[in-house]
Formats: C-alpha cells, sequence, structure tokens
C-alpha cells in the first residue's frame, strides 16, 4: 500500500511541478538559480535521456506500460524485509508513469532542472533514476540467496 502512494506521490508531485512550470514560463526560458551552476529551463524533450529516441513516443509508452506491468507482477513476490526494493520499485513505477502521461499527452516530456553540465531533467526522472539505485543497492549489498538478511 505504501509503494502504491509513494508511486501516486511522484505522480502527483511531478505533475504538479510540470503544469507550474508550464503555466508560469515560455519555452525555451532559463531563470538562472546559481548562475552558471543551476538554473531552471523549459524544454519539451521529445526523447529519452541526451536525447535519444526522439519522436518514439509509442515505443517509450509501451516501455513505461511494460515497466509497471512488471512491477505490479513482481512487487507480491518481494520479501517484505527487502524495503529499499519495494520503495525502489515505488520510484520506478511513479516516475515512469509520470513521464507516460507527457508522452500520451503531447509527445513530449517536460523538462526544467538544468545543472548545465547534465541534460535537462524533472521530478520523474529523479524517481526513476533514485528508485533503480535502491534496487542495485538492495541487490548489491542486501539481498541474500537464503532469504536471510
Amino acid at each position: 500500500m505504501y509503494t502504491l502512494l509513494l508511486a501516486l506521490f511522484i505522480v502527483g508531485i511531478d505533475q504538479l511541478s510540470k503544469f507550474y512550470i508550464q503555466t508560469h514560463m515560455v519555452l525555451g526560458m532559463s531563470i538562472p538559480v546559481m548562475q552558471d551552476i543551476f538554473h531552471i529551463t523549459y524544454i519539451l524533450n521529445p526523447g529519452a535521456a541526451f536525447g535519444l529516441f526522439e519522436h518514439q513516443t509509442i515505443f517509450f509508452v509501451i516501455i513505461a506500460i511494460g515497466m509497471v506491468v512488471a512491477a505490479i507482477y513482481f512487487y507480491p513476490r518481494i520479501p517484505k524485509q527487502y524495503r529499499l526494493l519495494r520503495f525502489g520499485t515505488g520510484l520506478i513505477v511513479g516516475g515512469a508513469m509520470g513521464n507516460v502521461i507527457d508522452r500520451i499527452k503531447t509527445g513530449y516530456v517536460v523538462d526544467f532542472f538544468d545543472f548545465r553540465i547534465w541534460p535537462i531533467f524533472n521530478i520523474a526522472d529523479v524517481g526513476i533514476v533514485c528508485g533503480v539505485g535502491c534496487i542495485i543497492f538492495t541487490i548489491t549489498y542486501l539481498y541474500k540467496e537464503d532469504g536471510v538478511e
């Protein structure tokens, strides 16, 4: 139940932040928060990270739905003691759904966090990356073959 609430929280905060950006900024506008380090820059991303696979909306929607279906299938099989793995799953599902909503609505994803040395991203992307990190950490350091921590 907590994982579903986490996923819904990520979707909600992601969509609210994107709505705020779209209603308060003009496409391409950049607001320096820390000059030459961090800006809020409104862009529409037609692809994935680093601009890969531009305009492949159907592909990204299928991948996101596949991730959610896989999470729904595997989640009940995650032992309860692996809370970080469950947490990571919620982050990934929330992030995937946040971005797929954009892709279905417009074919683009709204991005705005701009650290100048990295491609511009959004809250859904943060959820996905942190969720993957939680899963990798759990598998690498916490998971035991016998299921005992």
